[in-house]
């Protein structure tokens, strides 16, 4: 099964990769860009019996860091 994890960084919480993104947007002369945030994206392939349980602990274990990120489990399969 394949399986998808998209973490990205709490409301909130300072990002300055997209800082500076979105001021490189700006230079390059992009207008209409009001925020940038930059996440991360995990792909898991794993046994089809592996649980939900199981992928939200490797998720709170490992994947993100739950004091500062969101992660959202998308099943692809």
């Amino acid at each position: 099964m394949k399986i998808r994890v998209l973490v990205s960084l709490k409301p909130g919480v300072l990002d300055p990769q997209g800082r500076a993104v979105h001021h490189a947007l700006e230079g390059l002369g992009f207008k209409g860009v009001d925020d940038v945030r930059i996440g991360r994206t995990v792909e898991l392939d794993v046994a089809d019996d592996t649980s939900d349980t199981a992928l939200t602990e490797m998720c709170e274990k490992l994947l993100a860091n739950t004091v500062i990120e969101n992660y959202t489990i998308e099943k692809l399969d």
